[in-house]
């Protein structure tokens, strides 16, 4: 839920070098959201990133999984590899914000906080470009095409997390249902699995004044969109939490034409492992059983998306202790946080263990509470050095082995 209330105001534990940092962040963040792109067309935002680490002299590597970038950089002593990802992409919206610094690019817009994230890794990058007092290594991934098609599983299979191996990933996304102050890291599922399914329902049509010579694709549709239903209210343990949304119906031409096809599209959610592999049988048994009680037949293309991103147990307590020590406001950390969206960095942390928590953003005395993915999405820019200063209390943890 969006956050309508005033919260108390926040304060931070920043160290004056990052705190000094945030003028040339917001600089980064506002040039970034003014030239957003879309998954794996990143080149404009892949070059300034490129740019910064070539300026400060960190290694980098260009061209992974098409824009992707990875950047290393060495501590003074050996020790572990921490990689952190931040993803780079937009999304195709139009921009609806009057501010000065709105998207140049019709009909594209960061309408979900990555130029932010980019912008707290390059943050992170030059911070620790400049104090390597660390044991260990970190990796930088800036991943394209998290809104879709997904870019981190063609990182991988790029070979990021290896050469050096990784030895455990975090990353943030900074969240507008959670106020300015909070933190959200939760041990478990965080964010849900995502399975898409589109089917057309086949009947046959004919005249509306006589739906005897006919098999309505309409009615039967809507007998499919009813029963999908029943899918989590009786076949889904109630313990756990799942979703099913039919997000699209189509059918029919006219007032007085019996609809001969109808297509529908949906999507499903879910934290528990264990019903992966479950849903697309069970929306096939549904959708058979009520065509063919009606007589029509169907088309049907179920896939699945992401899966659940669930944080490993020591990494999020390692996030959690560094969050604890850098938010001093009274919200602080919120342990329970979740949500039903998915998210790609699942595919990072089925390869290794990692944590992936969440920034709040939203400020309503600032009239920042817009939603994600919505036209006027915007968030409080003192988050920035705020991410920074977890990235880095995170490193400096994770080289010492403390949580």
């Amino acid at each position: 839920m969006i956050t309508t209330t005033s919260p108390p105001s926040p304060s931070f534990s920043l160290r004056p070098e990052i705190r000094d940092q945030q003028p040339q962040l917001l600089e980064w963040r506002r040039h970034l959201h003014q030239y957003p792109e879309l998954g794996f067309q990143e080149t404009l935002t892949a070059a300034f990133i490129a740019e910064k680490l070539t300026q400060w002299g960190i290694d980098h590597q260009t061209g992974v999984a098409e824009t992707g970038i990875v950047a290393v950089i060495e501590g003074q002593r050996p020790g572990p590899v921490l990689a952190i990802r931040a993803d780079m992409d937009a999304l195709p919206i139009t921009e609806a914000n009057d501010i000065d610094y709105r998207s140049r690019h019709d009909g594209r817009m960061h309408a979900c906080g990555h130029d932010g994230h980019t912008t707290i890794a390059l943050g992170t990058a030059y911070y620790l470009s400049h104090h390597r007092d660390f044991a260990g290594t970190v990796k930088l991934i800036f991943q394209p095409a998290e809104e879709g098609p997904g870019g981190a599983k063609p990182m991988i299979e790029a070979g990021v997390l290896k050469n050096p191996d990784v030895d455990a990933i975090i990353g943030l996304h900074i969240w507008n249902n959670l106020p300015l102050g909070t933190v959200g890291v939760r041990t478990g599922p965080l964010m849900a699995a995502v399975e898409l399914f589109e089917c057309t329902v086949k009947g046959k049509g004919g005249h509306g004044a006589m739906p005897h010579q006919t098999v309505d694709a309409i009615v039967v549709a809507a007998q499919v969109v009813t029963a999908l239903q029943t899918i989590v209210s009786r076949n889904v343990d109630p313990i756990d939490s799942a979703v099913v949304t039919i997000g699209s119906l189509h059918g029919g031409t006219k007032h007085n034409i019996i609809a001969e096809t109808a297509a529908l599209k949906g999507t499903i959610r879910y934290f528990n492992p264990r019903y992966d592999g479950f849903f697309p049988d069970r929306v096939k048994q549904i959708i058979a059983g009520v065509c063919d009680t009606y007589g029509a037949t169907y088309d049907l293309n179920h896939y699945k998306l992401y899966s659940p991103v669930i944080n490993d147990d020591r990494i999020a307590d390692l996030v959690r202790s560094a969050a604890l020590s850098v938010v001093e406001s009274p919200l602080g950390v919120v342990p329970e946080c979740q949500t039903m969206g998915g998210e790609d960095m699942s595919f990072f942390l089925q390869e290794v263990p990692g944590c992936y928590f969440f920034l709040g953003g939203a400020n309503l005395n600032k009239g920042l509470t817009f939603p994600h993915h919505h036209p006027r999405f915007n968030f409080d820019e003192t988050v920035l050095s705020v991410g920074v200063e977890l990235f880095v209390r995170c490193v400096e943890r994770f080289s010492q082995g403390t949580l």
